[in-house]
């Protein structure tokens, strides 16, 4: 309570701190907290604990509080806990530095290490962020691999995010052309925002007419800063100078307000000037695949094939149409705009497809660009980029190739060999295909939600591309879960925090990194089949214990052993990680079986061991299986499912060993050999297998400790068996039934005989 008290003071502290007021616009505060997590330790991306915070438009200061409290009081050490912050997406971490899949590319972010004792907390301050969502990801170090049984006490660490904010609620606008008159002093920069209409291809600040406090004119200490700070980008700066200053942006952000900042320079300073946007527009694309009087009737010719890929009859066009198509568009066109089709498949997979068919015409005169837009609901599976050389329709010589930039925000319309693939704000990613290799592939976990543009250019190394100056090429562009669906060896899983939906992989025999790929630590199929025969084989001990007590005749016990050795052997045949793998049946039914039966052979050996009458031993048989079932239905791994059980069996033993041996004044058991050579060596079997499952087994060595707690039980389960009663016959029953072949048989059950009476009845009839 003190804890949590501490933090809210401090941030509060923090949130007051933001009030301030630069004299120009009016700011408001903003605060958002998280519920605290406990961490895990880092094995996959399922550990990390993932937060999405949102940071309005004109936030001029972002603060985060990280909180760490450690949970228990006893001394775990100190743990490093690292938090990565990333805007518009998840941050993709490798904090164990492992291979990531070919092709796959991804944006930075921000980490800090956060070392802990018992509590400790950070803050970390952002100037001008970003607008939108960011996402905080916290964990602890790497997975030591040690497998801990559910229940025990350990070693745990909750993480709380905190955030707040401070915004700017009248904050002037730039217009197209018109000077603005603003006051900048050291402390009380000028915020200004302007907005970037579509199809900008430059947009230039401008500062003029400066003027000091001190009536000095031609004088500008000034810093301008556009942009915001995203970690991924940092905000394009221009320093003034006697007459004024300006920073131009080619390739601006489209369809978005963009944040302006004029800071002074020197200490007790105030400076007045003015300042203008101007923008200018090179050209705008022109559509090609769909004309102006086109409707919806035209898409509904397009017709899903099987498996989700898109046919379309009418509106594809051939080769040859598409090269006529080209030709004919006016000569002011300087981009071909390809219309998009979205289809939504599933949770975190959508595809693109161009409206005028899977071909797309290239040419080397002008850029082909198509546009992708990437909602915040998809932003956590993986943006994917396929681009095919169509070689069916013609040849394109060795000297040539297709350069493709797919880019957010905006689209790079310049393309040739030396122009790299980026705006002055983002950065794109930049592929090409040629005769040599016709496919080129990108592939990025977690992208930004804003719109995608993807820009085609034939490129030849001379001014003259020969008879070839069309090509045609085929982008696949589409949202899958996860990074080529995990491979052979993971399993694509699907994550929430809170309402927000995002994917990772899950590894197995041995294979890690983002997509299961990386095989450094890999298990052979030698291996793995060893591993399986192990785990399946050590099952067979218990028909030793099986023989036993049936030849003790206890039935019931020996029924039950024969459910769990079936269940054991078949759910860790299906349980295996790689691909010597066999499933009878739902792995989950498996799992619920190999559990229930562990318990109630337990639970059916200690009840055989108590010696208490058939009558109250079948009962309790009976009614322990049923609240065995319900509590392995509500948390079969907890730890009370096992113990909870054992300590009541082990209870009712020893109450009736004790009312044995104070009844008979006699130590019970009587027989001092079955306490030395079964009843010690069993215990000892039991307590051995206990320990090494709950404290010894790690992932590296579960084969062999698992196997070996499966020999100790059935071991353990054939010292403790009690002997046969003296009274007990074959198959179990005490005194069975006595078949005579007589006239009148009457058989005996339970010492009691079934009595006829040979009474007559008479009736009277009136």
């Amino acid at each position: 309570m003190e804890a949590c008290f501490l933090r809210g003071l401090v941030f509060v502290v923090l949130a007051a701190w933001t009030l301030g007021d630069d004299g120009q616009v009016t700011f408001v505060s903003e605060l958002s907290s998280k519920l605290p997590q406990k961490l895990s330790k880092y094995g996959w991306y399922g550990n990390v604990r993932l937060q999405r915070f949102h940071i309005p438009e004109q936030t001029v200061m972002a603060r985060w509080l990280f909180s760490v409290t450690k949970g228990h009081s006893f001394h775990c050490g100190q743990h490093n806990v690292t938090i990565h912050l990333r805007w518009g997406a998840p941050p993709v971490i490798n904090p164990i530095g492992l291979a990531f899949p070919n092709s796959t590319f991804w944006s930075p972010f921000l980490s800090l290490t956060l070392p802990v004792t018992s509590q400790n907390s950070t803050t970390f301050n952002l100037s001008n962020p970003a607008p939108g969502d960011w996402f905080v990801a916290a964990h602890l170090p790497e997975d030591d691999g040690r497998i801990e049984q559910k229940g025990f006490p350990s070693c745990s660490y909750f993480f709380q995010p905190q955030l707040s904010v401070r915004r700017a609620v009248d904050t002037p606008v730039l217009q197209q052309g018109k000077f603005l008159t603003q006051t900048t002093a050291p402390d009380k920069p000028a915020r200004l925002k302007v907005y970037v209409p579509e199809f900008a291809s430059s947009l230039t600040i401008s500062v003029t007419g400066c003027s000091s406090d001190e009536g000095v004119e031609g004088n500008c200490p000034l810093v301008l800063r556009l942009g915001s700070a995203s970690l991924q980008h940092s905000q394009v700066a221009g320093n003034c100078s006697e007459t004024g200053c300006s920073a131009t942006l080619s390739n601006p952000p489209w369809d978005t307000w963009l944040r302006v900042v004029v800071e002074s320079s020197q200490v007790n300073r105030t400076v007045t000037f003015s300042i203008v946007s101007n923008y200018t527009v090179g050209c705008k694309p022109e559509s090609v695949g769909l004309k102006a009087d086109d409707d919806l009737n035209k898409l509904r010719s397009i017709r899903t094939s099987i498996g989700s890929s898109l046919v379309v009859a009418d509106a594809v066009a051939p080769s040859n149409q598409s090269e006529a198509l080209l030709a004919s568009l006016s000569a002011s066109a300087c981009v071909w705009s390809i219309p998009v089709l979205t289809e939504e498949l599933d949770v975190l997979s959508l595809r693109f497809t161009p409206v005028s068919g899977p071909n797309i015409s290239v040419t080397n005169t002008h850029p082909t660009l198509l546009t992708y837009p990437l909602q915040a609901s998809v932003t956590g599976g993986t943006l994917n980029l396929q681009l095919t050389l169509n070689t069916t329709n013609g040849t394109m010589g060795n000297s040539s190739s297709v350069v493709a930039c797919f880019s957010p925000w905006a689209p790079v319309l310049q393309l040739n060999n030396s122009q790299p693939c980026r705006t002055d704000l983002f950065g794109g990613y930049g592929v090409a295909v040629n005769a040599s290799a016709p496919k080129a592939q990108v592939r990025l976990p977690f992208p930004q939600a804003t719109t995608w543009y993807l820009t085609l250019q034939l490129i030849c190394n001379s001014d003259n591309c020969g008879n070839t100056s069309v090509v045609s090429v085929v982008p696949d562009v589409f949202i899958s879960a996860c990074v080529d669906d995990c491979g052979t060896y993971g399993d694509c899983r699907l994550l929430r925090s809170y309402s927000y939906m995002y994917t990772a992989c899950v590894c197995k025999a041995g294979w890690k990194g983002w997509g299961c790929t990386d095989d450094s630590a890999a298990l052979s199929y030698r291996r793995q089949l060893t591993a399986t025969l192990l785990l399946t084989l050590s099952n067979l001990l218990f028909l030793p214990a099986i023989v036993v007590a049936v030849k003790r005749c206890f039935i019931t016990e020996a029924s039950v052993y024969l459910f769990t050795m079936f269940f054991s052997t078949f759910y860790h045949a299906c349980d295996q990680p790689g691909v010597a793998v066999m499933c009878i049946m739902d792995y989950d039914t498996l799992q619920y079986c190999d559990f229930l039966g562990s318990v109630c052979s337990i639970w059916v050996t200690i009840l055989c061991m108590a010696r208490i009458r058939d009558t109250f031993k079948y009962t309790l048989f009976m009614l322990g299986a049923l609240l065995i079932a319900m509590s392995m239905q509500l948390d079969r791994k907890g730890l009370w499912n096992m113990l909870g059980p054992v300590l009541c069996v082990i209870l009712i033993m020893v109450t009736s060993w004790v009312y044995r041996g104070v009844r008979r004044r006699h130590c019970y058991p009587p027989s001092w050999q079955r306490w030395v050579f079964y009843l010690i060596p069993g215990i000892l079997c039991a307590l051995i297998g206990v320990c090494l499952y709950v404290f010894a087994e790690t992932e590296d060595n579960y084969y062999y400790i698992h196997s070996l707690w499966h020999i100790l039980v059935a071991g353990c389960v054939v010292l403790l068996l009690p002997p046969r009663e003296k009274e007990r016959e074959s198959f179990g029953w005490s005194r069975g039934w006595r078949w005579t072949w007589t006239w009148s048989w009457r058989p005996q059950v339970c010492g009691y005989t079934l009595c006829h009476s040979s009474k007559e009845e008479l009736y009277t009839v009136t």
